[in-house]
């Protein structure tokens, strides 16, 4: 299953991790340098809640709880 907002539309987004090594010149060294970069994904906060629809339904979605917060969704 796609980690989607139902809502917003938000979803996994991609970024890296990076490692930097050696003293900060501000503390007397030569200067840190970048050994190593990998890959990594952000993740939405996404809840799987039951939501009432305008027809007076209910529906199991997945909604991130920025939606939520923000009151886009009303909660079954």
């Amino acid at each position: 299953m796609a980690r989607i907002c139902a809502i917003t539309g938000k979803r996994p987004t991609k970024g890296s991790i990076i490692n930097r090594n050696g003293q900060s010149k501000k503390s007397g060294g030569i200067g840190t340098h970048v050994t190593s970069i990998t890959p990594r994904k952000f993740r939405p906060n996404l809840q799987r809640i039951r939501v009432k629809l305008p027809n007076g339904g209910t529906k199991r979605m997945l909604v991130s709880v920025k939606a939520l917060k923000a009151g886009l969704v009303q909660k079954a």
